[in-house]
């Protein structure tokens, strides 16, 4: 074959390459953009996780009370709704058990309470901590001597009760409740 009909064969294969080469890079483009698209989907809309540990228990009203005030009992240990302060205690870590009627007020602004029961557990007290110490406001980590549980979790109108540590139950109830209390309060 002379030099000129490769040179004429070459010439119009290069068109022919070019547009494939163009037609891959649409269909790499367009196929990057569905995987993009599903993988935004995904996020936005996950995969059901497990549920929060515990239940939820009626709502005892949001009355309050003056220190020392009489009222009935709450319905639960520690409580979940129900009379409380005017006031309400710091969030952060907690080395004293707090009133129940102060903690009422903290889950009424959609605080966690997370306490515990154990005379001696310092390797628990430290592995609740860590998880505490997480969120800026929102969450109270103290002790609660004498509950059925050794580690109890409550929100407004929402108990948890555990008998071990379980960093991934506790996170769950804390994401699920936190802030939604009946009062919107900033953090």
């Amino acid at each position: 074959m002379s030099r000129q009909r490769r040179r004429q064969r070459v010439s119009r294969a290069a068109p022919r390459r070019g547009l494939r080469l163009r037609s891959r890079i649409w269909l790499a483009g367009i196929g990057l953009i569905f995987v993009l698209g599903i993988a935004g989907v995904v996020a936005i809309n996950p995969s059901p996780s497990e549920p929060p540990p515990g239940g939820h228990v009626p709502i005892q009203g949001t009355q309050h009370v003056t220190s020392g005030q009489p009222h009935p009992p709450y319905n639960t240990t520690p409580p979940t709704s129900g009379w409380h302060y005017a006031t309400t205690a710091r969030w952060g870590v907690h080395s004293n058990p707090i009133p129940d009627e102060l903690q009422v007020h903290n889950l009424e602004h959609g605080g966690i309470m997370v306490q515990y029961s154990c005379a001696d557990c310092p390797e628990l007290v430290a592995q609740l901590e860590g998880v505490v110490k997480r969120y800026r406001s929102k969450v109270i980590l103290a002790p609660y001597p004498d509950m059925p549980a050794r580690i109890a979790l409550t929100a407004w109108g929402s108990i948890a009760e555990l008998e071990d540590f379980d960093e991934g139950a506790i996170v769950r109830f804390i994401e699920t409740y936190r802030n939604k209390g009946p009062e919107r309060v900033p953090d």
